[in-house]
């Protein structure tokens, strides 16, 4: 299955702007129809569950917390005898929202020392809280899933039929042969 066809499956909209400094909780839970959008957008055969517990608060007047802990279940395909794997993936994702309106931040190059990896700009106080979710669901993916027993072995005569190596014919043709 290919990944990532189109928008991510999930949205759900929260409003930052009467959150305080102590936060709040909030939960996403994908059922039904989203997880099997989840799936086909994710390229696997099937997410069983996908759950997240996220805790939000105001840092400041601009920045906000965003910490999460992220569980799914899936089931992939083994890359070389198609047999279903089992996996479950978890993740703790920590960000910090930093409002910048996009009048504010047009044609604008800010260069900060404070910002790095975990700092995301965000335009709209309405922040969909599922878009980091399903950006760390993706990334923890195994690209190659494997089942313990499988392994990939050439024919054995196949070995006999390939074609020497590059090195080999040079080292041939230096000694004269």
């Amino acid at each position: 299955m290919r990944r990532n066809q189109g928008a991510p499956p999930l949205h759900q909209v929260f409003d930052l702007t009467n959150l305080s400094q102590a936060g709040t909780t909030a939960r996403v839970t994908a059922t039904g129809d989203d997880l099997a959008r989840l799936a086909q957008w994710a390229g696997v055969v099937t997410v069983r569950s996908f759950e997240a517990v996220l805790k939000l608060r105001k840092l400041a007047s601009t920045r906000f917390a965003y910490d999460a802990e992220l569980t799914a279940d899936i089931v992939q395909s083994c890359v070389l005898t198609l047999e279903p794997i089992e996996s479950r993936i978890r993740r703790h994702i920590l960000r910090e929202l930093k409002y910048a309106p996009q009048a504010e931040s047009a044609g604008e190059l800010n260069l900060s020392a404070v910002d790095d990896d975990l700092t995301e700009t965000i335009e709209n106080l309405h922040y969909d809280i599922t878009g980091p979710l399903q950006e760390e669901f993706i990334l923890a993916i195994d690209p190659y899933p494997r089942a313990e027993h499988a392994a990939f072995a050439l024919p054995p005569d196949s070995v006999q039929g390939r074609a020497e190596s590059t090195f080999a014919v040079l080292k041939k043709l230096k000694e004269g042969h």
